[in-house]
């Protein structure tokens, strides 16, 4: 049994206490899933509506659908948001007693609760959740990162120098390492990169390594939904750190349909905040967590500074250092904590050992899976989907100074095909570096397909699709990321399969300079240094799998 750990208990028992009664429940509502705008129908996997309703004043304070396959944990995690963060603008407050109609809910929240001073009844049936079910309006919203305000300042500034170290470009996520603590009820962090294919970098530091190795498992399980991996992270027991990228202004497009830039951050923020089987996730940081990150991040850099020439030679070998670190809550650094960072090669390789096992094991083995690369698009690069008309295309194909890929028949089966715009991937960089993904794409035999592979990320639960680009080595190259779950994407991608319809297939990829210059997101014609004509392919065609978002920090700053 899970139970609340001593920090969050102290946190929930400074709220005020009320005299009332509050109802929960957890019903099946079929396909009906969580979305941002509210709640809309799905028919994709089976789902549950956890309720937590005040009775004494008939408000709802909180809501949350999950799939029908996960545990008793949300039903906890959501009576914590209702007691913290409640919906309605109604204010935090723990209830006297609490009354739900199933037992084995009563039985597990009597022992995740112990110490709340919160009596747990059980009532056949429910009425006030039986009227208002129908009629639940979603409105709950996440709550922005509070950090401790004695500490916030140190906190961020100490984040910074770890992004400045970039301690996961030397350690990949199995790479793990043990920071022993033995303060703030913590004896030993085990710190996990994060670095999601360039789209996110940060810490994972787990307050037991038992909870690591079960977040892995599941992850390498497979055949998930979205909402069932975005369920396994919420089941982690870990603080951790993240950071936020931001380029430094949005792109004007003007009439292009859309664009997608893979360019190096011009600003980052860090976020901090904790996950907890029974909590979820949380940004409201007690001082003591505070405190437990400003230590662990100063032991973490020392012992990265010290030792990254040897973590960065494989094997990774047992290394340990000993450090002194003034302890945050005492004034005046006159008190330390002594702390231990070690590497943990026996974890490491089990964790890579159970990696292995599952590509080896996987219905459609990644064993033979063809090599995905992305360093052939430049960073910076703007990604175009749209449509040339034939005449210009023609006058590019008679062009001697552009590279032209042809030999690819539009017209097919249906000849009125040839008259239809031509679907284009346009990829838009600097002049030097648009050569250079020319050359390496006429070393690599040039491009022969473009695909849209589908994947979700289990760390948000979101689908997206990768456009691929097939070389006649048979590689894979990523150009670029789109969110399938709707608006502007989705609505790209539905025209990209319209326009690649019409015409049976074919279609180009088209580099082009003027990055820098007022073409900037709509390049002329002069601009255009190379067209590879290619065929639209389905992730079928190519028997690629659906992929699943893994850890991978790849992104360095330009020299």
């Amino acid at each position: 049994m899970t139970r609340l750990n001593r920090i969050t208990l102290d946190r929930l028992k400074r709220l005020p206490r009320v005299a009332s009664v509050w109802e929960g429940d957890r019903r099946s509502v079929g396909g009906l899933m969580e979305d941002d705008g509210g709640l809309r129908l799905r028919h994709t996997e089976s789902s549950d509506c956890i309720l937590w309703v005040d009775s004494s004043h008939s408000a709802v304070r909180g809501l949350t659908i999950v799939p029908t396959t996960c545990g008793y944990e949300p039903v906890v995690r959501t009576l914590l948001q209702a007691i913290e963060a409640p919906q309605g603008n109604l204010p935090p407050a723990r209830p006297q007693k609490i009354v739900v109609s199933d037992r084995e809910i009563q039985f597990y929240l009597r022992g995740a609760l112990q110490g709340l001073d919160i009596v747990i009844d059980y009532a056949p049936e429910l009425p006030l959740i039986d009227d208002l079910f129908h009629a639940l309006q979603h409105s709950a919203e996440m709550t922005e990162a509070e950090l401790p305000a004695r500490y916030a300042e140190a906190m961020l500034d100490r984040a910074m120098e770890i992004w400045e170290l970039a301690p996961w470009h030397t350690l990949n996520e199995q790479q793990v390492l043990a920071i022993e603590l033995n303060a703030w009820d913590i004896e030993t962090l085990y710190v996990s990169m994060l670095g999601m294919g360039g789209v996110e970098y940060g810490l994972l530091m787990y307050r037991s390594l038992d909870s690591l190795k079960q977040f892995r498992q599941q992850v390498l399980m497979g055949q998930q939904s979205p909402k069932e991996m975005q369920e396994a992270f919420l089941e982690q027991d870990c603080l951790f750190l993240n950071f936020e990228l931001f380029d430094d202004e949005p792109l004007d497009l003007g009439s292009m349909p859309s664009a997608w830039s893979g360019a190096a951050p011009e600003a980052v923020q860090p976020d901090f905040g904790s996950i907890h089987p029974l909590e979820g996730l949380r940004s409201q940081l007690a001082d003591e967590e505070g405190a437990t990150f400003l230590v662990a991040m100063e032991a973490l850099q020392r012992f990265m500074s010290r030792y990254r020439d040897q973590l960065e030679r494989p094997p990774l070998k047992a290394l340990k250092g000993r450090y002194k670190i003034p302890n945050p809550e005492k004034s005046g650094g006159k008190a330390v904590l002594n702390v231990t960072v070690k590497t943990l090669p026996e974890v490491t390789a089990e964790l890579a050992d159970q990696t292995d096992g599952a590509l080896a094991n996987a219905p459609n083995s990644l064993l033979d899976f063809p090599v995905l690369r992305d360093d052939y698009v430049p960073e910076g690069a703007i990604i175009i989907l749209t449509q040339f008309r034939q005449q210009v295309l023609n006058t590019l194909r008679s062009e001697g100074a552009i590279a032209f890929q042809g030999g690819h028949d539009r017209a097919g089966r249906n000849g009125a095909a040839a008259n239809s715009d031509l679907p284009i991937v346009l990829i838009q960089t600097s002049r030097p570096k648009a050569k250079t993904l020319i050359q390496q794409l006429q070393q690599a035999q040039g491009v022969q397909a473009v695909c849209f592979n589908p994947g979700s990320d289990p760390f948000s639960g979101e689908a997206f699709d990768l456009g691929l680009l097939q070389t006649g080595d048979g590689e894979l190259h990523l150009f670029a990321e789109y969110e399938t779950s709707g608006g502007a994407d989705r609505d790209l991608l539905d025209r990209w399969q319209q326009w690649q319809n019409d015409c049976n297939g074919a279609c180009a990829v088209i580099i082009a300079s003027g990055i820098t210059g007022s073409s900037k997101g709509k390049p002329t014609v002069k601009d255009i240094l190379a067209v590879f004509e290619a065929r639209c392919k389905t992730p079928k065609d190519l028997r690629l799998p659906p992929l699943l978002l893994q850890y991978a920090a790849e992104w360095e700053p330009d020299e």
